[in-house]
């Protein structure tokens, strides 16, 4: 039997999705469990209050919170560094290891993790933001070595509305974009139900689909030291050493 592994989750306080995929995704990995601390993100947009949400403090409060539970990794189960940048979150779980003594990754960090490993010479977007955060998440991926060749956003600031958008809107999205010549399609953001897609269209498109709340959880596994190759029924992603 597998030793139990406890991993901790920083979530974003109206985030819907994330949690009961999550499970969902460890169903047939009784020994690996979840936790989750939130901290108050309520919209998306490049203005300063809603930048000012993913400062340090909140994130090294929640990161207490969870070491309580002697988890073997900590991740910002959120995409914010999509927008302001991964040293943002290298920066902030740098000091997060430093305070709890425990490995600490993002959403972010492990999709780009996950690019290189596939050796993608690019990727297509896929998201709920508006243009400007849109763009800012091109430009900062282009900065990590990888350009976005397509991508679709559906133009929305709310981050408790994200949820509502319906699995088969996601689905169109990655299909525009992989129409477009993308082999691997990034569904950035961790309150949008793009993980159950995986499986079937990666089989169908020819690509590889990395959803945040499954890079996460892929990340998060690795970060603790675990093999996250036991979720099987989810896509590639969980095939990556």
């Amino acid at each position: 039997m597998s030793p139990p592994l406890r991993l901790g989750m920083i979530t974003p306080s109206s985030n819907t999705v994330l949690e009961p995929m999550t499970a969902a995704l460890l169903a047939g990995t009784p020994h690996i469990s979840s936790h989750s601390a939130r901290i108050r993100v309520t919209s998306i947009s490049m203005a300063g209050g809603s930048t000012a949400q993913f400062d340090t403090a909140p994130m090294r409060e929640a990161a207490s919170l969870l070491a309580d539970a002697k988890v073997g990794a900590i991740c910002w189960n959120g995409t914010s560094a999509g927008w302001l940048g991964p040293d943002r979150d290298r920066a902030i779980l740098a000091e997060v290891t430093a305070e709890t003594g425990i490995p600490a990754t993002s959403a972010v960090l492990d999709t780009l993790a996950a690019l290189r490993l596939l050796e993608a010479p690019g990727f297509g977007l896929v998201t709920p933001y508006v243009a400007d955060v849109q763009d800012r998440v091109r430009a900062n991926f282009e900065d990590e070595g990888f350009a976005c060749v397509a991508d679709r956003r559906l133009d929305i600031t709310d981050n408790f509305a994200f949820a509502k958008v319906p699995e088969a809107t996601v689905e169109r999205m990655i299909r525009e974009v992989a129409e477009d010549g993308a082999e691997a399609v990034v569904v950035l953001c961790t309150n949008l139900r793009g993980a159950r897609l995986a499986e079937r269209l990666e089989a169908e498109l020819g690509i590889v689909l990395l959803d945040s709340v499954s890079v996460a959880l892929w990340g998060a596994i690795r970060a603790a030291g675990g093999d996250p190759s036991g979720i099987r029924g989810w896509g590639r992603l969980f095939e990556l050493a």
